[in-house]
């Protein structure tokens, strides 16, 4: 006897549609909720889409992009870094400080050893003696601020001839009209994007998060792949470190605090998974580049700053509900 769905090709076809379209929001929903909010903004101010607007908001968002390039390598391999916010101002207090005192040449490669040897202190506790990485990086946090405001002496630093040095070219240049600081977020965030799609690298980290000990059996060497996305982080950290002390010239020595909240929100609304084992880098920046926009379009509609870490908080909870809900979904499909 034919089935219901052979003798009505419309329903069949139906069926097939809404199966096509959930798999697309599910594999691009993303993409399609930043089109969406673009739009819906567009409509309540009519500066929020111009070139200037745009350029302006990416250029903003490329400092917690590029942070966020490397600390969604960590969450995929299964583990969290809240430790990147104290790391930035360490590492732009650290840059901004020697500039004077050893050069600015010096300065850039004494600051990314100290911030690699950081990141290498995380990957060392967290990697190889196995600790949980949101104890540990929530305790250097703290140690990492610590640290700043003993070597600064609380006291904020300034680059003393500002106009008189190549440094600022990293936060104020352009090359071939594009500003430095966008065109370093989109070469990480490429390289990074085809490492983890293309290499035999990128797999043993997705491997690493997704089941670790099943990783281990397969002869992947999990302690050392852990310990290599920590110094990932710490690299991106020092890049950013690098744009954000040559566009301002000078440093707080609590720059970066907050910072951590606002690469988490960009990453989750990017769709990777606390869990390990699941994300993208292309959707990272996707994420972020919302984060940047849905803050300016609420100041272009006069909301005052703090809404904007309201606005955060409700995106970091719908997204990880969101996550937490398709990883029931899977398990229940898969055991059914």
């Amino acid at each position: 006897m034919a089935s219901a769905e052979q003798t009505n090709p419309q329903l069949l076809n139906g069926r097939i549609s809404r199966a096509g379209i959930l798999s697309f929001l599910s594999a691009q929903g993303i993409l399609v909720f930043f089109l969406l909010s673009m739009f819906v903004f567009s409509l309540f101010s009519e500066q929020f889409l111009s070139q200037s607007n745009i350029m302006t908001v990416v250029r903003q968002a490329s400092i917690i992009g590029i942070i966020a390039v490397g600390v969604t390598v960590v969450i995929i391999g299964g583990n969290l870094d809240l430790s990147v916010g104290s790391m930035l101002s360490f590492a732009t207090v650290l840059v901004v400080d020697l500039h004077d005192k050893i050069g600015p040449m010096n300065a850039i490669l004494v600051m990314f050893a100290f911030t690699l040897l950081l990141g290498a202190v995380n990957g060392f506790l967290i990697g190889l003696m196995r600790l949980n990485s949101l104890i540990v990086t929530l305790a250097m946090l703290s140690v990492i601020q610590g640290l700043v405001l003993i070597y600064s002496g609380g006291q904020n630093v300034d680059i003393a001839n500002q106009d008189g040095t190549w440094f600022a070219f990293f936060g104020r240049g352009y090359v071939l009209g594009i500003a430095v600081p966008v065109l370093l977020f989109g070469l990480l965030a490429l390289l990074m994007q085809i490492v983890m799609s293309y290499t035999g690298y990128g797999r043993r980290i997705f491997a690493v998060g997704g089941n670790p000990m099943a990783s281990v059996y397969s002869g992947i060497r999990r302690n050392w792949c852990v310990f290599s996305t920590y110094l990932i982080s710490a690299f991106c950290v020092a890049c950013a470190a690098l744009v954000l002390g040559s566009r301002v010239m000078g440093s707080q020595n609590n720059v970066g605090q907050g910072y951590e909240l606002l690469v988490l929100a960009g990453i989750i609304l990017g769709g990777t998974s606390l869990l390990g084992g699941a994300g993208s880098i292309w959707k990272t920046v996707i994420g972020v580049l919302i984060l940047g926009f849905i803050q300016n379009g609420l100041l272009l509609m006069g909301y005052p700053y703090y809404t904007q870490w309201i606005v955060t908080w409700v995106i970091i909870i719908l997204a990880v509900w969101l996550d937490l809900a398709n990883k029931r979904k899977r398990l229940l499909t898969t055991h059914s």
